[in-house]
C-alpha cells in the first residue's frame, strides 16, 4: 500500500482530534497510521479509531473482522502495543458493565460452563487436526530442545509425566482432557490408566477412537464438579482458564477430594500478571465465552489450606512459538475450510491466534505449571533438571 499523507489519513477517523490522539498514543509503541512498515496499522474505512478508543479491544477486533483495518504483521503490531502498555491508557466507559459482570456474576456456573465447549471446542475435529500437532494438543508446547510443533508438544507431555513421577499401574485424572493427547501419551509411555473429563461433545467422540485402539483411557462428557473418585495423580492442562474466580476454591476442593494422600496434582494454566483485571471483551465474545485468566495470588488463595506448592514453572514465552506454529498450520489448511466458515471467521481466527501470540511475546500473560501436594512431600520435591 502506498504511504498516505497526513491530510489523507484524517478521512479514516471520525475527526482530526481523534486521529491526532491515536497518532500520539501509537507513537509510544513505534506504530504509525498507514505507515510503510509491516507492523503499522492500515486504515481501510472510517470509524476505526473511534471504535478502538470507545470500545477498546472489542471495537478494534470487530473492526478488524469487518475488514476496516489491517496490519501485515498483526502479531508484531500487538506485541508493540502491549509492550508500550497502551491498553492501560484506554479505559472505555462502555465496558464498565462488562467489568462488573465479570467480577460479580458467576459466569462459569455449572449451566454456563458448557458454553465454551459448544462455541469453541466443537468447531470440528477436522479443523483442529489441521491446525494442531499430530496428537491434537491444544495447549502450550515446550520448546527448550524442540524444533517442530510435534517435538514441542511431546516434550511438554513428557515433562508433565516426569514432574508427576508417573509409574505403571497408577490411575490418573485429567481435568479438561481435550482430545486426550496427555492420556494417550502417558498410557503409551508410562503404563498408567487415565480418566479424562471434557465439556466438548466433539472431543468425547474423538476420544472413543483412542479407546478403540485398546489404550486404557476413558473419556467422560462431564463437569469437573461431578467427579468424586480417588486417583493416584491429577493433571489439568489448559482448563483452569475456564473455571472463573468465583469457582477457584471449589475447583481446588474437587482436586483435593479426588487426590490420594501422597499423590501430586499438576496444574498447567495461562495466567495474568495482576489480580484485579477484567477478561478481554473480544476474546470473551468471540473465542472463549466466560473465560477468566487467574493470577498467581488467586491460585494461591484457592489452594491455601488444601495444597502445598512444591514447584512453580513459568515458560510463557514458549506459547508465542506455539501459537505462531498453529497460525502457520491454519493458514496452510484454510482453503479447505473457507466454504464452511467464511471470510469473517478467517479474520476472527487470525486476530485470535496472532494477538494471543503477541500477548505472550510481550510477557503480558504467562504460562505456569504448578506442582501441588496435599501435605507436602517429605524431604522436599526434587525439581527436574529439564
Amino acid at each position: 500500500m502506498s504511504h498516505l499523507t497526513n491530510k489523507q489519513d484524517t478521512r479514516f477517523s471520525e475527526n482530526s482530534d481523534l486521529h491526532n490522539l491515536a497518532t500520539e498514543l501509537l507513537a509510544k509503541a513505534d506504530i504509525r497510521i498507514n505507515g510503510s512498515r509491516p507492523w503499522d496499522i492500515q486504515l481501510k474505512s472510517p470509524g476505526v479509531i473511534d471504535r478502538a478508543l470507545s470500545e477498546g479491544n472489542l471495537g478494534l477486533g470487530e473492526a478488524y473482522m469487518d475488514g476496516h483495518w489491517d496490519a501485515e504483521e498483526l502479531d508484531e503490531f500487538f506485541s508493540r502495543l502491549l509492550r508500550a502498555h497502551l491498553d492501560a491508557e484506554i479505559r472505555p466507559s462502555r465496558l464498565i458493565l462488562h467489568a462488573l459482570r465479570a467480577k460479580l456474576a458467576n459466569l462459569q456456573s455449572f449451566k454456563r460452563a458448557w458454553q465454551v465447549g459448544e462455541t469453541h471446542y466443537d468447531l470440528g475435529n477436522d479443523f483442529y487436526a489441521a491446525m494442531l500437532d499430530r496428537r491434537m494438543t491444544y495447549t502450550c508446547g515446550y520448546w527448550r530442545n524442540a524444533t517442530t510443533l510435534d517435538e514441542a508438544q511431546e516434550a511438554k507431555l513428557d515433562l508433565i509425566c516426569r514432574k508427576l513421577e508417573l509409574k505403571p499401574g497408577m490411575r490418573i485424572l485429567d481435568i479438561g482432557c481435550g482430545w486426550g493427547s496427555f492420556m494417550a501419551y502417558a498410557a503409551e509411555h508410562y503404563g498408567v490408566e487415565c480418566v479424562g473429563i471434557t465439556i466438548s461433545q466433539e472431543q468425547t467422540d474423538y476420544g472413543k477412537q483412542l479407546m478403540k485402539q485398546g489404550l486404557p483411557v476413558e473419556f467422560r462428557l462431564q463437569d469437573y464438579r461431578e467427579v468424586s473418585e480417588s486417583f493416584d495423580a491429577i493433571v489439568s492442562i489448559g482448563m483452569f482458564e475456564h473455571v472463573g474466580r468465583r469457582n477457584h476454591r471449589e475447583y481446588m476442593e474437587v482436586a483435593h477430594r479426588c487426590l490420594k494422600d501422597g499423590g501430586m496434582f499438576l496444574l498447567h494454566t495461562i495466567g495474568k500478571n495482576v489480580r484485579e483485571s477484567t477478561p478481554d471483551p473480544w476474546i470473551d465474545k468471540y473465542i472463549f465465552p466466560n473465560g477468566d485468566l487467574p493470577s498467581i495470588g488467586q491460585i494461591g488463595d484457592a489452594a491455601g489450606g488444601l495444597f502445598v506448592t512444591e514447584d512453580l514453572h513459568n515458560f510463557g514465552a514458549d506459547y508465542d512459538k506455539t501459537l505462531m506454529a498453529w497460525y502457520a498450520n491454519f493458514e496452510k489448511a484454510w482453503p479447505q475450510f473457507y466454504d464452511r466458515f467464511g471470510e469473517r471467521f478467517y479474520r476472527m481466527w487470525r486476530y485470535y491466534l496472532l494477538s494471543c501470540a503477541a500477548a505472550f511475546r510481550a510477557r503480558d500473560i504467562q504460562l505456569w505449571q504448578w506442582v501441588l501436594s496435599k501435605q507436602g512431600i517429605l524431604g522436599g520435591y526434587q525439581r527436574l533438571s529439564e
